[in-house]
């Protein structure tokens, strides 16, 4: 009765034949209850159980060769008869053959007995040949912490470490020694601040070389590779990733040292500006998540532990573009400096609207500032724009051909943020585009024809909606860009020749282009800086000076309160109490 209730309740809870999937257990269940229902099983269960109750001693290796012959005589019986048999015979020994009290010595009798089985079973494979692929061990191919190195010797580089420890009085390093340190440990010259700070020199001045070697061997035994090297030294404690104030200490130990950047020890108060750059470009280039935290992988990915390296055998840090060029500060600087009229290191999007006499529609502006593509809450609820924000938004309206400017200008269009730009989205930019051209007496465009140019530019995959990953795939991103939001370019790609065009992108890529449009940018808008700087000092001193970059930032404060020449760029050092200005106000 009980195995028909049983069985009833399988039919039950199987599926129904439209969404049928196979359910493991149901089916172990199912194959059990017949197999309990054998009357040679349950002669021997009962047999059993007698001799558990008489106390005698039960025959393990007996009982076995019994499963393993009724397991044999039951698999050739008739599918009907076991059918009929286990409806017939019940699914358990009555109750009334167990007396009270029985169940706590038939339970370690039993484990033992499945046990001995499966035991037997585990010989028996045991026995049976393994063929030679299934023998060979598969070698372990995720690191989380780095490959490990093979054959290195730990001792030997702790040695090393004492060794110039020992040079030092009372083997004590401070941060002007530490580079010697750094090569002992086969690090890159510019780890030594990192290396310092993580072994606690920050909190005495100076690092002892017990503290240190305890710190570089729990590094050595847990990381395996610069990029996680660098994120155990710079993050906080119990972070696997890197924050922007992570890097204050090691980008400020670079200012300090480096020779390029000697001028700016009689400028301290633009090392937090230049640091704030070079942290921006940093997060621009390797924080492809935009989580705002650098990870192990992405890290590894990147070119900025190459960078790193490079400071060290690169003498001029202008030729470091990617992440620490002065000169490219000092363009993005200036730039911010001409909007940002009240000087409080903070525009609104009226400042905005003056970026490049007007180029960028209000439309697109207005996205910029709705949050879209800002890190900084605070500020976004105020409605302003933080110099950190904006060091994003001039690399990305500068070159558009880059992974990071087209997700950037691709989340400000996608109005809706369904990851697909509508027809919708693309006429509510371009109908201010055509207002722009009616006021410069140009006939636009109809939309229709434009969004049919659009659609043969980019080819989406499905048609009438474009994806971010369409526009990365087409290679003219920049084009599709401009067209929606700045006027001035879009009428410059109206302009030129397409098949000038389409071989020079050709060239480009045949013969590898060897600067991006941002450093051609940067290194245009430089000369331009610094040509307007030498005919200022030379309209107010009255003699021709060479002009170096300690010349151009000491002369702007002496120029604040002389009056401009009206193609003259905005002096963005005058009028401002620099030591008001904190890291902090960067990183809110």
């Amino acid at each position: 009765m009980r195995l028909t209730l049983a069985r009833e309740n399988l039919m039950e809870k199987m599926p129904s034949p439209q969404g049928l999937q196979p359910v493991l257990k149901m089916k172990v269940d199912e194959l059990f209850l017949n197999w309990l229902s054998e009357p040679s099983i349950q002669e021997m269960l009962k047999d059993y159980l007698r001799k558990i109750k008489n106390g005698d001693e039960l025959e393990f290796e007996k009982g076995t060769s019994n499963f393993s012959q009724n397991n044999n005589i039951a698999s050739n019986c008739n599918v009907t008869e076991r059918t009929s048999a286990s409806l017939s015979a019940p699914c358990s020994p009555p109750s009334a053959a167990l007396p009270s009290g029985s169940f706590s010595r038939a339970g370690p009798h039993s484990r033992v007995l499945r046990r001995s089985v499966s035991v037997k079973k585990a010989q028996l494979k045991k026995e049976e040949a393994v063929s030679p692929a299934l023998s060979e061990s598969i070698p372990k191919f995720y690191f989380p912490r780095g490959r490990p190195k093979a054959n290195i010797n730990i001792d030997n580089l702790i040695s090393k470490i004492e060794k110039i420890f020992s040079q030092f009085p009372s083997e004590r390093v401070t941060i002007e020694d530490m580079g010697k340190v750094a090569k002992a440990c086969e690090c890159p010259l510019y780890w030594k601040a990192p290396l310092f700070f993580a072994s606690g020199g920050d909190r005495r001045g100076y690092v002892s070389v017990h503290k240190f070697v305890a710190m570089w061997r729990k590094v050595l035994q847990t990381c395996h590779d610069d990029a996680f090297k660098f994120i155990h030294l710079l993050a906080k404690p119990g972070c696997s990733y890197l924050e922007q104030e992570d890097f204050i200490p090691f980008l400020q130990d670079v200012v300090d040292s480096h020779a390029s950047l000697a001028f700016l020890k009689e400028a301290s108060d633009f090392h937090s500006r230049y640091i704030t750059t070079v942290i921006q470009r940093i997060f621009y280039n390797v924080n492809r998540s935009w989580t705002g935290k650098i990870t192990y992988s992405e890290l590894r990915r990147s070119s900025f532990l190459q960078n790193v390296a490079l400071l060290e055998e690169e003498e001029d840090v202008n030729q470091l573009t990617e992440y620490f060029s002065y000169e490219h500060f000092y363009v993005i600087y200036c730039k911010f400096w001409e909007l940002d009229t009240d000087h409080d290191l903070y525009i609104d999007q009226r400042d905005m609207a003056r970026h490049n006499d007007q180029a960028i529609s209000h439309r697109m502006i207005e996205r910029i500032f709705s949050g879209t593509v800002t890190r900084d809450k605070k500020v976004h609820k105020e409605g302003r724009l933080s110099y950190a924000d904006f060091v994003w938004f001039l690399i990305s309206e500068e070159d558009k051909k880059t992974e990071t400017s087209i997700e950037y200008w691709f989340r400000c269009m996608d109005l809706d943020g369904d990851g697909v730009l509508s027809m919708y989205e693309l006429q509510y930019f371009y109908q201010e585009q055509c207002q722009k051209l009616e006021a410069m007496a140009i006939e636009p465009l109809p939309f229709e024809d434009c969004l049919c140019q659009m659609l043969d530019l980019v080819q989406p995959e499905t048609p009438g909606k474009i994806t971010l990953r369409d526009l990365k795939r087409c290679k003219l991103a920049h084009i599709f860009f401009d067209t929606f939001f700045n006027i001035e370019k879009y009428l410059d790609h109206e302009q030129r020749d397409p098949f000038m065009v389409a071989k020079s992108f050709q060239d480009a890529e045949s013969l590898g282009q060897e600067f991006s449009d941002w450093e051609r940018y940067a290194a245009e808008e430089y000369d331009i800086l610094v040509a307007e700087e030498a005919a200022n000092e030379q309209y107010n001193d009255g003699y021709e000076n060479p002009l170096v970059p300690i010349d151009c930032i000491s002369s702007e404060f002496d120029l604040c309160s002389e009056k401009r020449h009206l193609f003259e760029f905005a002096n963005p050092h005058c009028n401002l109490d620099l030591d008001e200005y904190k890291y902090a106000d960067d990183f809110e």
